[in-house]
């Protein structure tokens, strides 16, 4: 048995592969290192196991992919709260970008693209990654993504840029003022995710003149700034061929494969979550 864990900040993915090919699956609370401590992780952890693992099987291996996992010392406590429960099983830990990249291309190539509450990109060389430009977060990048088109939609409606119909709807949906928008973007935590959370309100109007202008805007900001630019390092074949993982890049298919044609790129697949491909890459080796 092995098993594939896919963690953001607010969900956690976990597979359980057994040897006759059957699959179990539990979804937790994420499990993000910067998030965390040791207590709240080891808690995550003791309910997910003996759920995927019911009888106590041998468990040979677990391959956990995650944001923020950038040093040994960022994996610790995740790594100490499963080995006690699966004390003989080999860890292994993944970036989120990697974890896309194998979703998307296995070991082939093409560009990547994470289009979520957050963005980040790479380019992907026969299962290797060969670049990153760094994606910045969210006030210096993430353009493309759900953070980025609230931010936007925030700072014009705030400015009194927002047609008059659009921003009754949404006083009649979210009714905050302008202190309330400003306390929740500078002064309390997850300003990031209250960005993000106005994603749905503003595509549920894309047919509207202002908001497909405002999509546009996010989505050529991240083709511009980050996917075009991959062209510099790989052939046309590998460097115009991007596949997309995300809720919000999928929401935004029809959007990009049309922006798509002013631009030398060429959406090839999205998926909104990459585990299902992860166990798929997975079984592949185990010959399961």
């Amino acid at each position: 048995m092995f098993i594939v864990v896919e963690s953001g900040a607010t969900k956690t993915a976990w597979r359980a592969v057994c040897e006759d090919g059957s699959v179990r699956a539990v979804q937790t609370a994420g499990l993000s290192p910067t998030c965390l401590d040791l207590e709240h992780t080891q808690e995550i952890v003791r309910k997910a196991i003996p759920e995927l693992n019911p009888e106590g099987k041998h468990i040979d291996e677990i391959f956990f992919y995650g944001a923020g996992l950038v040093s040994p010392q960022s994996c610790a406590p995740i790594e100490e709260a499963l080995q006690m429960w699966c004390p003989l099983a080999n860890v292994h830990f993944y970036s989120d970008i990697l974890a896309a990249a194998r979703a998307l291309f296995g070991d082939g190539s093409g560009v990547v693209a994470i289009m979520g509450t957050g963005s980040n990109s790479c380019l992907y060389e026969n299962g290797e990654i060969t670049r990153n430009i760094r994606p910045g977060g969210f006030i210096l990048g993430d353009e493309g993504s759900g953070v980025s088109l609230g931010r936007a939609f925030l700072a014009d409606l705030i400015k009194g840029l927002v047609p008059s119909q659009i921003e009754e709807d949404f006083d009649k949906e979210f009714g905050l003022d302008y202190s309330q928008i400003v306390r929740k973007v500078y002064k309390e935590q997850a300003a990031a995710a209250f960005m993000a959370s106005f994603a749905p309100f503003i595509l549920a109007r894309k047919d509207e003149r202002y908001i497909n202008g405002l999509i546009e805007g996010c989505l050529e900001s991240f083709m511009e700034r980050a996917l075009e630019r991959y062209a510099d390092n790989a052939p046309a074949d590998i460097s115009h061929r991007v596949g997309v993982v995300g809720s919000f890049g999928c929401a935004c298919e029809e959007a990009l494969r049309e922006l798509s044609k002013r631009h030398p790129l060429e959406f090839v697949k999205f998926i909104k979550s990459p585990i299902d491909e992860l166990v798929t890459y997975h079984r592949s080796r185990y010959g399961i």
